[in-house]
């Protein structure tokens, strides 16, 4: 390819760069290309689409690495000087592999996210109260979460991969939603729990996860119990199976709202705050 151009003039060298650099630019968006449609095609496996998805994200970097090793040895006035230059490289290369250091942390913390998997393209991650939502996409550098807000976290991978990850979806899309309930101290739980079961099972997200033995046994679907009996009230929990994670919120809410609605209606004695008063003499 080389002998097309005359590498010995500035507007020969010039020339051999401009077409080195959209060959690449080329091929990197053909390979690209062809990898979108490999993600469309497994759109339903999460684990393939994650290392396809990033393996796009690494096409144009590394073709850009390989662009330049390849112009810088290919043009003769840059082969002589890189010689040059890496024939006393150790402080360079001590100094260069500092600088890079976090790039390369996080570089390699991608490759071991997406071997090991602890999440995937697709799943409902939670690192703390603050990093919440949807992994988007994972790139050479980063992880980009969607929170429930349409805001991107970016997170580094060297960050991430040591972080401790609750991962809602990477086995099984059923999580188990814990709703809790307050009511007076002198109502009726019986009651309470009824109107609560009741009214949990009408959400379309929820689930019967019982075993066949508790089938057989007429166990409910809806497990509610009495958490603790406080001085102004007492604590319920109803232990709601979900079939999907990413409207537990909404259906917690949901289900809250119902509740008490049929607390007020059915006549359900509601918590009456306590308040001390102390004389002073």
């Amino acid at each position: 390819m080389a002998q097309y151009f005359n590498l010995n003039s500035a507007i020969g060298i010039i020339g051999y760069i401009c077409f080195i650099v959209f060959v690449a630019w080329l091929i990197s968006r053909i390979i690209r290309y062809v990898i979108v449609l490999l993600i469309r095609y497994r759109k339903q496996d999460q684990y393939g689409r994650t290392s396809i998805q990033f393996f796009r994200n690494s096409v144009k970097f590394f073709i850009g690495i390989f662009g330049i090793i390849y112009i810088v040895l290919t043009v003769p006035v840059f082969r002589s000087k890189a010689t040059l230059i890496f024939s006393g490289a150790g402080i360079l290369a001590a100094i260069i592999g500092f600088a890079a250091q976090a790039a390369l942390s996080n570089l390699i913390a991608g490759a071991f996210i997406v071997i090991f998997r602890p999440f995937r393209v697709g799943d409902y991650i939670k690192l703390d109260d603050a990093r919440v939502g949807i992994v988007e996409d994972i790139t050479l550098r980063h992880t980009v979460i969607n929170n429930f807000e349409n805001k991107r976290l970016i997170i580094p991978n060297s960050v991430i991969s040591t972080d401790s990850v609750l991962n809602h979806t990477i086995e099984d899309s059923h999580v188990l939603s814990f709703n809790n309930f307050k009511i007076g101290l002198r109502a009726n739980i019986d009651l309470a729990r009824r109107i609560i079961q009741e009214e949990a099972v009408k959400h379309p997200t929820v689930i019967d996860n019982r075993t066949p033995d508790q089938v057989l046994a007429s166990v409910h679907p809806i497990d509610v119990r009495v958490i603790d009996v406080h001085p102004d009230h007492i604590h319920m929990r109803a232990y709601v199976w979900l079939n999907e994670p990413f409207s537990e919120f909404r259906t917690k809410c949901a289900i809250k709202e119902a509740v008490h609605k049929r607390f007020i209606n059915d006549g359900v004695e509601l918590p009456i705050p306590i308040t001390k008063v102390h004389r002073l003499d």
